[in-house]
């Protein structure tokens, strides 16, 4: 039987990264985890700690902050997964075996508003040309949104529940935007670890059942609760201006719609001239749809 990669998350008791280890640990991995605390004061950290340290996790006492400790538990392992807030992006500066670097979200060489993201995506591909530039492997992940962002409130700036009387859609409503949940994202990410196919490619998730525009959105979540929406149209230029007539970080949400539904940002290219495909290069995994998450949102 072939060897399995030692695999370091760093984040592994965030949402995602705990999800990443879990993953890791059950596919055979042998998962080492970066923590700054054994003992965390967060109760729910705390939790994830000890279930993943149980399961067989490794724990290495370190961060991003103490290049000491980091070189140390890196050489103990073949792939490093980080999965930290994009803020602390350029603190992944490291020289390792492969790299699969927080990424996690839209491409960020792709992306068609670098002069209103307030450097969220820059930060991103700075890591990338630093990773290239010192021939580190790599693979980088760009699942798009995901489910726990924008979907939840069918993409309504300043709600947190789905409307149920009106819905403002922005453009024409019919650009396609693409959810995963970030579960799928774990799953799909580990099963990459070891794989040729990915090595120092993109991997792109666009499952079927998770590429949609506003107006299709909509049009599901009126069959689900069996009513229709009053509908108002904003322009681009409208949400533009208000874009930038908002300060940062109030504006941020506005700017993540304007990018997936308006410019288009998730599925304006072809994956294939643009890297690899996840959802056929692993046909067997499952993943939530959208119309499924909307469902539990009734």
């Amino acid at each position: 039987m072939e060897e399995k990669s030692k695999v370091l998350i760093i984040g592994a008791t965030g949402r995602l990264g705990y999800h990443l280890a879990t993953f890791s640990l059950q596919y055979g991995h042998p998962t080492f985890i970066l923590i700054r605390d054994s003992s965390p004061t967060d109760p729910n950290r705390a939790k994830k700690l000890d279930f993943l340290s149980t399961a067989g996790a490794i724990p290495l006492k370190g961060s991003l902050e103490d290049e000491e400790s980091l070189m140390e538990a890196v050489k103990q392992v073949d792939v490093v997964i980080c999965a930290i807030p994009t803020k602390q992006a350029l603190d992944q500066k490291l020289l390792i075996k492969k790299f699969i670097p927080s990424e996690f979200g839209v491409d960020p060489d792709k992306i068609q508003i670098s002069d209103l993201d307030h450097q969220f995506y820059s930060r991103k591909a700075e890591i990338r040309r630093l990773v290239e530039a010192e021939g580190v492997p790599y693979t980088y992940i760009c699942c798009n949104l995901l489910m726990s962002y924008l979907l939840p409130w069918l993409a309504q700036p300043g709600l947190k529940t789905p409307p149920r009387d009106k819905v403002t859609i922005f453009g024409d409503g019919n650009t396609k935007a693409v959810f995963v949940k970030d579960i799928d994202v774990a799953a799909c990410t580990i099963n990459a670890i070891d794989d040729p196919r990915t090595l120092n490619k993109t991997l792109f998730l666009r499952p079927p059942g998770n590429v949609y525009s506003m107006n299709e959105l909509v049009a599901i979540w009126e069959n689900k609760i069996d009513s229709k929406l009053e509908k108002m149209y904003v322009p681009e230029e409208e949400l533009l201006k208000k874009i930038k007539e908002t300060q940062y970080p109030d504006n941020m949400e506005m700017i993540f719609i304007y990018s997936a539904f308006v410019k288009g940002d998730h599925t304006y290219f072809d994956i294939k001239s643009s890297g690899v495909d996840g959802t056929q290069l692993y046909p067997h995994l499952k993943y939530t749809t959208v119309s499924e998450h909307l469902d539990t949102l009734l």
